[in-house]
């Protein structure tokens, strides 16, 4: 089935904008500039970077919420000291007046494909928005540089968001969307993908501090071992944009025969 938000004639979409990166970040006013030409945006996004948080909640601290940015017929800002999960709870549930139209996350600086989905608090905003059945679009941009161009990524989110709004998305799905490091023309198009079978090759370099002791920094290669040219590692090494969608339903279905034929008889 189909989530379409049952907008009402006259009334603007409501869009809630979020991010992993902090709410000063150049990649999230760059996807607010982009939503106001579509509909009414709130931002409720993290204080702080709050990248490879993944799907983590705050427990065992408290969450403090504050208006950074309120004038009249512009975007309402909130800065959340907690998760982009967080910020996305609190915002359906404490700060909106009525459940977002669209709920966008990004645009990240760096890339969110193939197994980095999962370690991802870019897209584990927009698959909190899946699990409230609001249609959300995780926005990655492959650039880390704080001076990124975001033009390209730009006229993708236009792209999306038109589509998202007029034709809805599939229930509790959210889409996981990289963008290349390129120029808009040179960018060949949008390719719909399965995500690409690749994982992280960790390391943990020893390094010592000015105390004299030890502490460890990650780093890691990521091996592709998916030819497959119908992923989304194989359509960004060639100047596409991956567009992949995501669920949080983590049944591995293959594995369920092989279950079920045990022996659970003491």
């Amino acid at each position: 089935m189909t989530a379409k938000s049952k907008i009402k004639k006259g009334e603007r979409p409501l869009i809630l904008v979020t991010n992993d990166d902090g709410i000063t970040a150049p990649g999230i006013r760059n996807l607010i500039e982009v939503a106001r030409e579509f509909g009414d945006v709130w931002v409720v996004a993290p204080d702080s970077p709050q990248s490879g948080m993944g799907h983590a909640i705050t427990v065992n601290n408290i969450l403090r919420l504050k208006e950074v940015h309120n004038k009249p017929d512009e975007v309402r800002e909130f800065a959340c000291t907690g998760t982009p999960v967080d910020c996305v709870k609190l915002a359906v549930y404490r700060v909106l007046k009525r459940r977002p139209d669209l709920l966008l996350s990004g645009i990240n600086h760096g890339a969110n494909n193939s197994i980095n989905v999962i370690y991802s608090g870019t897209m584990s905003a927009a698959v909190e928005g899946a699990v409230e059945n609001i249609p959300s679009i995780g926005f990655s941009l492959l650039d880390h540089d704080v001076e990124a161009d975001f033009s390209a990524a730009k006229g993708v989110v236009r792209t999306l968001v038109r589509n998202a709004l007029e034709k809805g998305m599939p229930e509790h799905t959210c889409l996981n969307v990289n963008i290349p490091k390129a120029s808009p023309e040179a960018i060949k198009g949008i390719k719909v993908c399965r995500q690409g079978q690749a994982f992280w090759e960790d390391d943990f370099v020893p390094r010592e501090d000015p105390t004299g002791q030890t502490y460890y920094w990650i780093t890691g290669k990521l091996n592709n071992q998916d030819k497959g040219e119908d992923t989304d590692i194989w359509a960004l090494e060639h100047n596409y944009v991956s567009v992949v969608p995501v669920q949080f339903d983590l049944t591995a279905y293959h594995a369920m025969a092989t279950l079920n034929s045990w022996d659970y008889e003491d």
